[in-house]
């Protein structure tokens, strides 16, 4: 049995998207030859909502470690509220000690706390312990450096600069990496020549249908989030400028669809839930002042504050249909399709061209998945107008992909990988 020490800062019951992955493969790595230990943060000192729920899926046989962080309600003063460098240095001293005392195989950092995998490079050097690295997102990039000022994240300037600088000491030194897009791995592949051989694999999330039966069994604890008096479309998941030319698709396609059949049109409410990352109550909505320069405020309703995953899932189960809007980033594929796949309601998708989303998609064989250019408002209010209807209210996908995109079978992928990398500094 190989032993594989997982970093995630973020852990159950935290509520993060980047620990989702691991969560959701805990129950299959024992099966697969590897027994697995978590060092997460302490809850307590995460700004993320909790979900006590999500702890019924982790494994009793999984080891949780926690180690403690800066107090944000503190270093938030002077501009430090990532929970990566609030737990720098606990993590380093407490993981000295684990791997003085025990013997680990493999080290792995799935999160998006990207500072921290730069200790990867220190484990490796101290203990001689190889360590891959998730890229869920990107680390470093030039994204939003042709941005204007009000488009860009919060003290931009400052983590800019630092992801320029830690990056490159965490990848030159990677003995494998895990991503949910091709694009991720080949940016990094071109900026470091170093790791141009080191084992990679391009693993999406994947769907874990345990969680629908949590959600079902908990629905009735969970506050309404939709007026049963109308058709409801919903969208959980962040917003943000990048999303907007999916999301003016849509709302093309709905003025239009007002403008051809007001009666049945005007019996939809467009849903977008949990769109900002900051603190409840402190969101800045990126959606509804969209809506409102299409003149459709009354049928467009934002909350900025986020829901915890359970609710999220009983929503989209309650919903009439479901609309997955996607960056204008090519590279960009969104972890949540799963849970609306999960959901078998009428989906409707937008993306960029190229996008793995979209593969995925069609892959199930999800009818309303288009590229921006592909989205017209036509295709676009016919998915609306079959909603309205109440036409097809329950979607069957395709056998092979429910399978192959299963959260098992991406436990499946990242094992191997692991034993690749194993295996090639068993070699060295």
């Amino acid at each position: 049995m190989k032993r594989l020490l997982i970093i995630s800062p973020y852990f159950p019951p935290t509520n993060a998207a980047d620990m989702q992955r691991v969560r959701m493969s805990l129950p299959y790595f024992h099966d697969l030859g590897y027994s697995v230990e978590v060092v997460a943060v302490y809850p307590k000192f995460s700004n993320m909502p909790v979900d006590i729920l999500l702890n019924e899926a982790i494994p009793p046989f999984v080891t949780i470690h926690y180690v403690d962080a800066l107090n944000a309600q503190f270093t938030s003063k002077i501009g430090l509220g990532s929970i990566a460098l609030r737990s720098f240095q606990y993590y380093k001293k407490y993981v000295n000690g684990l791997l003085s005392r025990q013997k680990f195989d493999l080290i792995y950092f799935s999160t998006t706390q990207y500072p921290l995998c730069v200790l990867g490079a220190y484990w490796k050097k101290r203990f001689g312990v190889p360590y891959v690295i998730d890229v869920q997102d990107p680390w470093h990039t030039d994204y939003y450096q042709g941005k204007p000022k009000s488009q860009r994240p919060k003290k931009y300037w400052f983590s800019y600069r630092l992801n320029k600088w830690l990056e490159p000491r965490a990848m030159k030194n990677v003995d494998g990496l895990v991503s949910v897009s091709d694009t991720y791995i080949e940016d990094l592949r071109q900026r470091y020549p170093e790791i141009g051989n080191v084992p990679s694999a391009t693993i999406t999330f994947g769907a874990f249908a345990p969680d629908m039966d949590i959600a079902v069994k908990h629905a009735a604890e969970f506050p309404a989030l939709l007026n049963p008096s109308y058709k409801n479309i919903m969208y959980i998941g962040r917003g943000g400028n990048d999303m907007q030319a999916a999301l003016t698709k849509l709302f093309e396609g709905f003025k239009q669809g007002l403008q051809a059949n007001h009666r049945l049109f005007s019996q939809l409410r467009l849903h977008f839930i949990g769109t900002s990352y900051a603190p409840n109550g402190q969101g800045i909505p990126t959606i509804q002042p969209l809506a409102d320069s299409f003149g459709i405020t009354e049928y467009v309703i934002e909350q900025t504050d986020r829901i915890s995953y359970y609710h999220t899932l009983a929503t989209l189960n309650l919903a009439d249909g479901l609309f997955i809007p996607g960056s204008d980033s090519p590279g960009y594929t969104a972890s949540k399709i799963y849970p609306y796949l999960l959901a078998s309601k009428p989906l409707l998708a937008i993306f960029a061209e190229g996008s793995p989303a979209l593969k995925v998609l069609n892959e199930y064989g999800v009818k309303d998945a288009y590229s921006f250019t592909e989205a017209s408002a036509a295709a676009v209010m016919d998915f609306l107008r079959d909603v309205a209807a109440v036409k097809s209210a329950i979607r069957t996908y395709n056998g092979e992909a429910i399978e192959k995109y299963s959260a098992q079978n991406m436990a499946v992928l990242q094992c191997r990988l692991f034993d690749r990398v194993i295996k090639a500094g068993q070699n060295k």
